[in-house]
């Protein structure tokens, strides 16, 4: 059977509730959505607000597994054991504006009914369009390569898996994607809060066993000015913001909320929104434990015993039970690790499924996105590994969080744009003092990348 099926074949679950004619704002009208077989599955008819809580429960824990994928944990890793706590306050902020930016992007997509794809594609011209489906598609295979690696260095600590052989076995999980996505969607979000919950429950046996100063890890989440007058700091620290916001969890939220059956009314729209802020909300706040989980343990453990020099997984992994005196802490150090890269396959699926459909309009079977995605990844994984060996993929971890870095502002911009429209929000438009927020975050963001990316770039050629 041909594997590329356009979109008129699959029947469109948002005819009945699709325009004829395009509404404000818009130059078309609603195509079918993206994730077709999920959209408006899932009842939200709740008799009290806890059901309709918990009906509305679950896409928050999809978004939120890009703030807490393999790429993150280099950096959290690098700050607790050079600097201690002091750039807690940084992984609180970068949060921060994590719940403002998925809140706009699960409103977009409820208010309009399009995922943030279908919106650009609509609204800008279509080389344009392409140009953003191109970084769209680049951000989703480093993310995908740093969910490879991740994987792979986790097989290779938990069971001596060599790291080229671990990156072919990550191959396999294009079978688990398949066989979840026909079970459900809600089994799906299953599968990922479960490993979420394996991730913090494994960080918080880090948290007991490594004895933090819990006076300093206070002290830590209030900003100070050393983390901008210090070099090293300040470098640190824009990589963690870099790498905390992920490009296609704009894109992925945007449409995800779309499985949820409220009412295509004002106020049911309204209602909506406001239980996919609190979902996504709880969701980015576990992820806010787990990061600054990661950079507690690295303070307690690594930086108050002078190892400071600690910032590849690695090597965390070899001195966590020694130091800690503790046998299995390095053990479930791994756990984690590997819980968190294949949390990351299931999410990076979902979008690239959902930045494919939008951009282009076109419909790929799911293996087929799946293969094309993973072999993306793969390819030069097993090239450096084969090549330079472990130090070969940390570096190519980083390599990765610079390429996400690179492709943020092309979905952070246009999503403000969009929800500051009132054309095309209508009267859930941002407030005065929201678009002002956003467009601050917006640019902060894209100036701290551009520092960051510039930073790297030199350390290289130097």
């Amino acid at each position: 059977m041909d594997p590329i099926r356009p979109v008129s074949d699959p029947p469109d679950p948002s005819a009945e509730a699709a325009p004829e004619t395009p509404p404000a704002g818009w130059r078309r009208s609603r195509s079918a959505p993206s994730l077709a077989d999920a959209y408006r599955s899932i009842p939200v008819d709740g008799s009290t607000w806890w059901r309709k809580m918990l009906a509305f429960a679950g896409p928050g824990y999809l978004v939120a597994v890009g703030y807490m994928d393999p790429g993150n944990w280099a950096t959290s890793l690098a700050g607790g054991s050079r600097f201690g706590y002091s750039l807690l306050s940084v992984i609180l902020i970068s949060n921060l504006m994590a719940v403002l930016l998925q809140g706009l992007s699960s409103k977009l997509g409820i208010v309009t009914g399009r995922d943030l794809a279908q919106a650009c594609r609509d609204h800008y011209s279509r080389p344009t369009s392409l140009l953003l489906w191109v970084g769209a598609e680049i951000a989703i295979a480093a993310c995908d390569l740093a969910e490879v690696i991740g994987s792979a260095i986790a097989l290779k600590l938990l069971f001596g898996i060599p790291i080229t052989w671990g990156i072919l076995i990550t191959a396999l999980d294009v079978m688990l994607v398949l066989v979840l996505q026909h079970r459900g969607f809600r089994l799906l979000e299953a599968i990922v809060i479960a490993l979420i919950a394996t991730i913090g429950a494994a960080f918080l046996f880090e948290l007991v066993i490594s004895h933090p100063a819990m006076g300093l890890v206070a002290r830590g989440f209030i900003p100070s000015t050393d983390i901008i007058t210090d070099k090293d700091q300040l470098y640190i620290a824009i990589g963690i913001l870099g790498a905390t916001v992920m490009p296609h969890n704009l894109y992925l939220h945007s449409s995800i909320v779309q499985t949820r059956r409220y009412e295509e009314t004002a106020a049911g729209k309204r209602e909506a929104v406001h239980f996919a802020f609190i979902d996504s909300t709880i969701a980015l706040t576990m992820a806010l434990f787990i990061n600054a989980a990661i950079l507690i343990v690295a303070a307690a453990t690594f930086y108050s015993s002078g190892h400071t020099e600690v910032a590849e997984i690695q090597d965390a992994y070899k001195l966590l039970t020694p130091l800690l005196g503790v046998g299995g802490a390095s053990a479930v150090f791994a756990l984690a690790l590997l819980a968190s890269g294949q949390n990351s396959t299931l999410t990076g699926t979902l979008a690239g499924q959902i930045v494919m459909e939008g951009f282009l309009d076109l419909r790929l079977r799911p293996w087929v996105r799946r293969l094309i995605t993973r072999g993306i990844a793969i390819v030069p994984a097993i090239i450096v590994s084969i090549v330079s060996g472990e130090q070969g993929t940390a570096r190519l971890l980083i390599f990765s969080q610079v390429v996400l870095s690179l492709q943020l502002s092309f979905a952070v911009f246009p999503l403000v744009q969009f929800t500051s429209d009132k054309t095309k929000m209508g009267e859930f438009v941002s407030a005065a003092w929201l678009k002002w927020l956003s467009w601050t975050v917006a640019v902060v963001i894209a100036v701290l990348n551009v520092w960051l990316l510039f930073q790297t770039f030199a350390g290289w050629l130097a």
